[in-house]
């Protein structure tokens, strides 16, 4: 009788992902083949041919014939739009920082192809690159945000006449990115301050970013300050800071995405995959605007290196009045998965705000927790329940993935076989 007990409790505790809808990226094929490049130090892009330098306020179209040479802060301005033919690249100026602003009013159209991708990178010799070469992309709309007054000023030593965000139109329309990678961006302004590889400020709806790939940002790689997006298939590679960060109230979906992570890539300020957070400082809330709302679905977040953390601590971060929900992902090869900001109490109007279903925690040392530790049993109890379903696993990296080396045609969806996973335990 007793072995039969047993053989019931195994059945129940033990489950396979192949019983379970599909886990982080997902795709027939491997959606990563052709335009992404996971060694842009190797590349020989042609030298410059055309610059562009100052304020561009009149329809203008890049084309792939030429090499651009983006000089100095470059302003879209005027309600102008910038189309770039697919294949076309852009290398950003290192003396003069270059950076493109697509002021609000104005759109960009980068739409590249799988076998012809849109590539923003350094103009130094491909041996010489280095995160932070230049500025980056920063896109301006009218969308709402949360900010006292409902509109904002980035405070990225930006001309104060194309500088404003934020709005009344949640489904506004910046343009396209599409099939393009963003290589070494991230210039360090100041000793607090550095640019994002993308910059998305009060960004609307009709706004359409995917299959955009950002390698080796000194900063975060995609950052959002409010705005109404819905993101899919992106890419954050060995990112200095944060991969994807949202604040001020942004409303947005992040799909079929992934952001992989190298232990010694990442700066001091306890660098994550996610930081979600509704406002800067509490003085900047508008309590009758909306908080932070991410909904992220069939996501991978990995640290690259096994048994290794180096720098890089938890994979999620979630600050206090925000909302967040992660389903059907992966996280795996993190000190820490989940951690919440120690102002976030245990009651069942916080944790309904922070929804983790179908997760799976891979080679992880701990899984949600506070700050301070004070309130990890409550938390684990709470998140214990099957119906989030919630599993543990301790399969290697080698053994999770399609191919997780880098060097190779890397392919990070999991592989179609038996991961043992059991499920989590209250702490």
């Amino acid at each position: 009788m007793k072995k039969i007990l047993l053989l019931i409790f195994t059945l129940i505790s033990v489950v396979s992902l192949n019983a379970q809808q599909v886990k982080g990226i997902i795709g027939e094929t491997n959606w990563f083949n052709n335009w992404t490049n996971f060694k842009p130090k190797t590349i020989d892009y042609n030298d410059a041919t055309n610059i562009i330098t100052g304020v561009i306020s009149e329809n203008t179209t890049l084309y792939k014939k030429n090499t651009y040479l983006l000089m100095g802060i470059v302003y879209l301005v005027n309600n102008a739009t910038l189309t770039i033919e697919p294949g076309t690249v852009i290398r950003g100026d290192f003396d003069t920082c270059g950076t493109l602003v697509v002021a609000k009013g104005a759109k960009i159209i980068a739409q590249g192809t799988e076998t012809d991708p849109i590539v923003f990178t350094s103009n130094k010799n491909a041996s010489e690159r280095k995160p932070g070469d230049w500025g980056g992309l920063i896109i301006f709309g009218d969308a709402p945000i949360n900010k006292f007054g409902g509109v904002g000023f980035l405070d990225f030593n930006l001309d104060s006449k194309y500088n404003m965000y934020g709005g009344l139109n949640p489904e506004s329309d910046s343009g396209i990115l599409k099939y393009v990678r963003i290589e070494f961006s991230g210039r360090k302004l100041n000793s607090l301050k550095e640019l994002n590889g993308l910059s998305l400020a009060g960004v609307g709806a009709k706004t359409k970013i995917e299959y955009v790939q950002i390698s080796f940002s000194n900063d975060d790689s995609f950052e959002c300050y409010g705005g109404n997006l819905k993101f899919n298939n992106l890419i954050s590679f060995r990112a200095t800071d944060d991969d994807f960060d949202f604040t001020q109230g942004a409303q947005c979906s992040i799909n079929n995405s992934i952001a992989i992570r190298y232990p010694f890539s990442s700066d001091i300020s306890r660098s994550r995959c996610f930081e979600i957070d509704s406002y800067d400082k509490i003085e900047n809330l508008d309590a009758s605007k909306k908080m932070t709302n991410i909904v992220a679905s069939n996501i991978t977040l990995i640290n690259n290196e096994d048994n290794d953390q180096g720098l890089v601590k938890e994979a999620v971060y979630i600050k206090s009045d925000s909302f967040f929900e992660l389903k059907n992902s992966i996280i795996s090869g993190f000190n820490q998965c989940v951690l919440l900001e120690d102002k976030i109490a245990v009651q069942i109007s916080n944790l309904e705000k922070i929804k983790l279903q179908d997760v799976v925690f891979n080679n992880c040392a701990a899984y949600i927790e506070n700050e301070s530790g004070s309130i990890n049993k409550q938390i684990g109890e709470w998140y214990n329940n099957e119906k989030f379903n919630i599993l543990i696993s301790k399969t290697v990296r080698a053994a999770l993935f399609v191919e997780s080396d880098i060097k190779k045609a890397a392919d990070f969806r999991l592989k179609e076989n038996n991961i043992i996973t059991s499920r989590l335990a209250a702490n």
